[in-house]
């Protein structure tokens, strides 16, 4: 199965409207008309969305969307935002269990969970994010360690549902580093999660699963890292905060899918 490549674009907590205005409408501008064969997901702050979402409106090639969500719909939740309230902005996506949110913010398997399920049943694609730390790929228990976060975040996701999950794979230790996982440690990594969701489906649902790379991902490294077998795309940081290096990384997997 030829699986589309999605570039993917997280901008953190950098960009007030008018510049993620400026940066969205950049981006929109270098990239053109795009083969069914990539795709391309920016996923500005809250606060960003609505000026990003007009300064991409009426394009068919640029995707929008968030980068966390609530689990419920709503209530007594101060600084949390519902996935109708995401819907309403023209989002189609939603980033869920982002290592930062892990880290930072108390993030569990088990609100990760809840929270991709919230989005698919919001008709919300999910972008959940899995790695491991420095010390667990030292210590070798790196695969150990993903794979329970791969089995606890598709826990109660039917089989029908499962091929509208992309899993982003992000070592933690290449996050904001500078420093990226080789071509092959990204394929090792990136097969184990397709085996991970075989083993809790079968192999025709994990051959429909896009899997992106998370970590430090630039236009001087992206072709190789896109060539893997098992990586369908990017989760880009920090170069997704520039149009130019962004759309980069664009035509680098506009290539690679016509060869």
């Amino acid at each position: 199965m030829t699986r589309p490549l999605l570039i993917a674009g997280n901008w953190k907590m950098n960009g007030g409207p008018r510049e993620s205005a400026e940066l969205a409408g950049g981006i929109r501008e270098r990239l053109g008309d795009l083969p069914d064969s990539v795709q391309v997901l920016i996923c500005p702050p809250f606060v960003s969305i609505p000026a990003a979402s007009v300064a991409l409106d009426g394009s068919e090639t640029v995707w929008l969307g968030a980068q966390d969500v609530h689990y419920e719909d709503e209530g007594a939740y101060t600084g949390e935002v519902s996935t109708s309230m995401l819907r309403e902005l023209g989002c189609t996506h939603v980033i869920v269990g982002h290592s930062e949110r892990r880290e930072f913010f108390g993030e569990s398997d088990t609100t990760v969970n809840y929270k991709l399920r919230k989005a698919l049943g919001a008709e919300l694609t999910p972008v959940v994010c899995v790695g491991e730390s420095l010390q667990q790929r030292k210590k070798g228990t790196h695969q150990r360690m993903v794979g329970k976060q791969v089995e606890a975040a598709f826990t109660e996701v039917s089989i029908d549902d499962a091929p509208g999950v992309i899993v982003a794979y992000e070592p933690l230790w290449a996050i904001g580093t500078g420093e990226t996982a080789t071509p092959q440690q990204a394929q090792e990594m990136h097969d184990m999660i397709r085996s991970a969701i075989t083993d809790l489906y079968d192999l025709e649902t994990a051959r429909a699963v896009q899997i992106l790379y998370g970590g430090s991902m630039k236009p001087r490294n992206a072709r190789e890292l896109l060539e893997q077998p098992d990586v369908d795309g990017g989760l880009v940081g920090g170069a997704s905060l520039e149009a130019e290096s962004f759309a980069a990384i664009v035509e680098i997997a506009e290539q690679i899918s016509s060869d």
